[in-house]
């Protein structure tokens, strides 16, 4: 065993090269991990091994958890609309989505944003975006046609049809998120149904990118009302809700969606003030974020610091009223600064704004269009693939 030993560590002194070359490797791999992904995608091109460790799944995995805490990774994406091809009010706005630096967003008050070719067959449809996640995000293009896309890569998968009855839908919204002990990602499709005129009923599904396969996973003999796409924080879903919402004595809650169980359930809410009240999901760094708008008031945000746990629920601040308290209020969180306070948040219909809390001031984004809706998303190279694997972009 001795002189065994001993002369595998004769081989390897009398080979320095292999440990050069191991550790000439390691240099570039760490190197490439800085990259943004267009520089990477460039890479790619060079030789036959950058293209196999750019595209390795351990890679993919890597890149994107040093994307997550750069703030320069990050990005805005929005929609618009155009004036469309003609002037009759029947021909429908075309829908244009633009993404930009999610810190000159923070920061310069002004965003020089670039156009994206969302997938979509036909461009006159209305567009929403059903989640975001890990640099995916969920398209719905109308008509229960979905697309998982990833807008740095550009590119895209076609969801099956999920099979919901469009003439007997009253409406529907989706969430997407990823089930991490599994490795997998989840499009989530809550509709509702008329089942008479008097009667109604929510269906669930769930898509799983990983089978490629729909299943349904719940039927409740309720109209829930829910407001936006479902929310992804600490592998759950959530969505903003309300029960018989017709009625005079409907409540808010918080309908959850635990991806690895597929259980639902309700998260508890912060101990919100008396008054008239609407919400509104997000998440702020690692929490799950709720707006609280207090009608013509104020609007508070609130984040649970230990998901799960209630009595961490922490009011971060209190935004005052704007303007017209009823037409335009704040609808969703988008991103808060690390260290001054700063806030960026949808406001009305088309605006997006910074609040600055350590100075109770608004700066409204130029250069933004009529902002229909917007989210972040961080730039990553995962797949949106279902069989492709996470690192074949």
């Amino acid at each position: 065993m001795a002189l065994e030993h001993k002369h595998q560590r004769s081989e390897v002194e009398e080979d320095p090269q292999s440990s050069v070359l191991m550790l000439f490797t390691e240099i570039i791999v760490q190197i490439l991990l800085k990259l943004p992904v267009d520089s990477l995608l460039r890479c790619k091109s060079v030789c036959k091994s950058w293209y196999s460790l750019i595209s390795d799944p351990h890679f993919v995995k890597s890149h994107l958890a040093i994307s997550t805490t750069n703030i320069n990774r990050h990005r805005l994406i929005y929609s618009t609309n155009s004036k469309g091809y003609s002037r009759s009010i029947r021909t429908p706005k075309i829908i244009k989505f633009k993404t930009c630096s999610l810190r000159d967003v923070m920061y310069g008050n002004s965003i020089n944003a670039l156009e994206l070719d969302y997938p979509s067959e036909h461009p006159f449809r209305n567009v929403w975006v059903g989640g975001s996640c890990n640099g995916l995000l969920c398209m719905n293009v109308g008509n229960g046609v979905l697309f998982i896309w990833n807008p740095s890569t550009r590119n895209s998968y076609r969801l099956p049809p999920s099979g919901c009855d469009k003439m007997q839908i009253g409406y529907v919204v989706y969430g997407f998120g990823y089930q991490q002990s599994t490795d997998d990602y989840k499009v989530v499709e809550l509709s509702c149904y008329e089942t008479d005129s008097i009667k109604h009923e929510t269906l669930f599904k769930i898509y799983s990118l990983k089978s490629g396969n729909w299943k349904k996973v719940g039927v409740y003999p309720h109209r829930y009302s829910f407001f936006g796409s479902g929310n992804y924080c600490n592998g759950v879903l959530h969505w903003a809700a309300m029960k018989d919402f017709a009625s005079s004595s409907y409540t808010w809650f918080i309908l959850s969606l635990d991806l690895a169980t597929e259980t639902f359930g309700e998260v508890l809410q912060p101990v919100y003030d008396e008054g008239d009240k609407e919400l509104a999901l997000g998440s702020l760094k690692e929490w799950l974020c709720v707006l609280c708008n207090y009608r013509g008031i104020r609007t508070d945000v609130w984040v649970m610091k230990v998901y799960g746990v209630a009595d961490s629920w922490t009011k971060l601040v209190s935004i005052p009223c704007l303007t017209d308290p009823g037409r335009d209020r704040l609808f969703m969180p988008l991103c808060i600064s690390n260290d001054d306070g700063k806030f960026l948040l949808k406001f009305g219909w088309t605006k997006l704004i910074v609040y600055d809390s350590k100075n109770n001031s608004f700066s409204e984004i130029q250069n933004s269009d009529r902002c229909l809706e917007a989210c972040t998303f961080v730039e990553s190279l995962v797949s949106p693939m279902p069989t492709a694997g996470l690192g074949d972009i």
